[in-house]
């Protein structure tokens, strides 16, 4: 919970100077390019998270990789401070919670879908029509798949989880044999 309050602050933060400066669209894809970078390197993470490199070692290694993403100067800034701070360890929490105040401030929503393999166009864009009417906002899908799922669908939008899934079925199927099949069930 404590990562969850961290990431906020800064983000809040990180958004308000992108929004005074109205930046906010950029300044969240080089976050999420940042982000998305570091999590994708072992040796980056390897660097980034050793007590042994010096701080600023770690602020040359992430000044290169934000640099190389096309970050802006107040973004490569902002991730200075955090890596001396020892931040750095949220950035993919920060860009999370930074890209939900970008969406509401838009008047948008993501919902991640995920089924066990891709499913056709048009189911998607069915799926973005009913949720935008339901939430009364612009709904973005983020896809996603997932093969043990078996089938159906997995859609969330915000906190809440709608899930579809054959997998999901069968353990509540599970669920009410194991209970029928109990002493207690049996009265």
């Amino acid at each position: 919970m404590i990562a969850s309050g961290v990431a906020k602050r800064y983000a809040k933060a990180l958004f308000e100077l992108a929004s005074e400066q109205k930046t906010v669209e950029t300044i969240g894809k080089g976050l999420a390019d940042v982000a998305g970078a570091l999590e994708s390197s072992v040796e980056l993470r390897g660097v980034l998270e050793n007590p042994k490199y010096l701080p600023e070692t770690k602020k040359q290694v992430v000044r290169g990789v934000a640099e190389r993403a096309g970050a802006p100067t107040m973004l490569v800034n902002a991730l200075m401070m955090l890596t001396e701070r020892g931040r750095l360890v949220h950035l993919r929490a920060i860009s999370d919670a930074y890209q939900s105040m970008a969406e509401a401030q838009a008047g948008r929503l993501r919902a991640e879908v995920i089924s066990a393999t891709q499913l056709p166009e048009a189911y998607y864009a069915e799926l973005e029509r009913t949720l935008s009417e339901a939430t009364g906002r612009k709904v973005q899908l983020v896809r996603r798949t997932d093969p043990s799922l078996i089938g159906g669908v997995v859609a969330k939008v915000g906190d809440v989880v709608f899930d579809g899934s054959i997998k999901n079925r069968l353990r509540d199927i599970r669920h009410q044999l194991l209970v029928a099949a109990s002493p207690q069930g049996r009265a």
